[in-house]
């Protein structure tokens, strides 16, 4: 996922230490979805993550050739390995190598934390309210995380709200823990399927629109921190909408993804 632009950085600001590839060794994988695997991963001298950061993973072929894609950060900060979460894509370079031949005690190039603007800290005070869709609920889920390991206190002084959206249930990525996370009012948990949908299903049955948004977030007045991830269109729709119903476009950080992302 490439990080959604910010402001500048004045000219002032010191230059960030210069990133380097680090070979990470792969602890264990885990399944998530029919095309989602999440790799845990060992990496060497990691200085630390936040919240919605990314890194980059690089394959190196015999011949030479390279390749190279980001992938977000699903694990919290707290903890002592790096998890990726990849969606397999049939057409893609780097992901089937990643769901499909890694396995643990292999080696793979990373170089990061990637990001500083589609971030969030336990210590940014008001309502976080976060929309994903697709793969796009990975850094969503690492900010879930972190704020499940902040403390009683200071969870119910920020409650947390995630709009969900997956193709159908089967699709839905961290669905058990998903579900183990939600604990109204402090946070809260909605999903709505696009497509295929259980007979017995009680959610949303159709693309995030303005009425979902609505019933979803807060009101404008209690400037929640807002954090939009997915693909481009469901990012740029969702974005538009939140601005309209009032929300301070500035409150509203988006990152978007591509099949190359």
């Amino acid at each position: 996922m490439n990080e959604a632009a910010g402001e500048r950085v004045a000219a002032a600001t010191p230059t960030p230490p210069r990133l380097e590839w680090r070979v990470a060794t792969v602890v264990s994988t885990r399944e998530e979805t029919r095309r989602t695997r999440t790799l845990i991963l060992d990496i060497p001298q990691w200085p630390g993550h936040r919240a919605g950061q990314h890194v980059d993973v690089r394959l190196v072929a015999e011949d030479g050739y390279q390749a190279q894609r980001s992938y977000s950060i699903a694990s919290a900060p707290a903890e002592g390995t790096v998890a990726l979460t990849v969606e397999r894509l049939d057409d893609g370079e780097v992901s089937p190598y990643l769901c499909d031949v890694l396995h643990p005690g292999d080696g793979v190039e990373v170089r990061g934390p990637i990001g500083g603007y589609f971030v969030w800290e336990a210590a940014r005070k008001g309502p976080l309210l976060l929309v994903g869709g697709g793969s796009g609920v990975v850094p969503l889920m690492a900010m879930l995380r972190q704020h499940a390991r902040s403390g009683p206190a200071a969870r119910a002084e920020v409650p947390v709200r995630l709009l969900y959206s997956a193709r159908t249930l089967d699709d839905v990525i961290y669905r058990a823990e998903l579900e183990q996370l939600a604990d109204p009012p402090h946070v809260e948990v909605a999903i709505t399927l696009t497509r295929e949908a259980p007979p017995d299903w009680s959610g949303y049955h159709r693309r995030i629109d303005r009425a979902m948004l609505e019933a979803v977030s807060w009101p404008p007045s209690a400037e929640p921190n807002v954090y939009v991830c997915g693909p481009t269109p469901l990012v740029e729709s969702v974005a538009t909408l939140l601005v309209e119903l009032g929300h301070t476009a500035s409150r509203v950080r988006t990152e978007r993804f591509g099949p190359t992302g």
